[in-house]
Parts: structure tokens; C-alpha cells; sequence
């Protein structure tokens, strides 16, 4: 009986001992399972990462875009530039038609149709608010 007791004991002991370490070495991998102890992240793009799932919160104007285009229409009391621009890289966007808001509406006055413009915007929300031309 003594015999029994004992083996039931060390038996129930292993299984605890097994569950502690791997609950350790779990704990140094991320959530895909892949070991990060002692990794660099400085090369990582974060620009693909939704930071809301990591608990900070990345300004949208954070990142400010250039592009080049020409003025097609100005909506002077809404305060909008329809530019036709060329690819914006760090958007991956191709070129195309777009309608802007812009930050300063005193921009609108000193440009007219058909101007070719440098820009640069940032986005606000859902919408790319062009912060500033020349």
C-alpha cells in the first residue's frame, strides 16, 4: 500500500513539474508560438500592424505623405481641392482623381486650375486632409 501511495505521489508530482516548465517556456514565445526572447524589432514594419491590438494608439497624422499633382476643381466654400496626382508611394496609392480637404482654407486662394502642385497630407480619421501646398 505504502508502494502505491508513493507512486501515485511522485507520478502526480512529474505531471506538475511538467506543466510548470512548459507554462515557462510558453511564456517567453509570442502568440504564434514563435520563441522572441533576445529578438531585435527595430527592423520590423509596424506600418502593416494594427496597433489598437497592442494596446497603444497610433496617431493618424503621425505620418505625413507628399504628392504631385494638378488642380482640376476648388470648392472654395467647403473648403476642397480636386487634384489629379500622380502615384503616392508611401501610400501605395496609383495615380488618380481625388477630391481633399484642406487644413488652411487661405491655400484655395492662391491656386486655380489647371496648376500643377507639390502637396503634402496626413490622415484625419477616414479622410487625407492636405496640410499644405506649393
Amino acid at each position: 500500500m505504502k508502494r502505491s501511495a508513493t507512486l501515485i505521489f511522485f507520478s502526480a508530482l512529474s505531471v506538475v513539474v511538467s506543466n510548470i516548465a512548459f507554462a515557462q517556456d510558453v511564456s517567453k514565445k509570442d502568440s504564434s508560438g514563435m520563441d522572441m526572447k533576445g529578438r531585435d524589432m527595430k527592423g520590423m514594419d509596424t506600418k502593416s500592424m494594427d496597433m489598437k491590438d497592442m494596446g497603444t494608439t497610433k496617431t493618424d497624422a503621425a505620418t505625413t505623405h507628399k504628392g504631385v499633382g494638378v488642380v482640376k476643381d476648388i470648392n472654395a466654400a467647403d473648403g476642397m481641392v480636386t487634384l489629379v496626382h500622380e502615384p503616392i508611394k508611401s501610400l501605395n496609392w496609383p495615380a488618380m482623381t481625388m477630391g481633399f480637404k484642406v487644413k488652411d482654407k487661405s491655400v484655395i486662394g492662391k491656386i486655380k486650375p489647371g496648376d500643377k502642385v507639390e502637396f503634402t497630407l496626413v490622415q484625419a480619421g477616414k479622410e487625407y486632409l492636405i496640410t499644405g501646398m506649393k
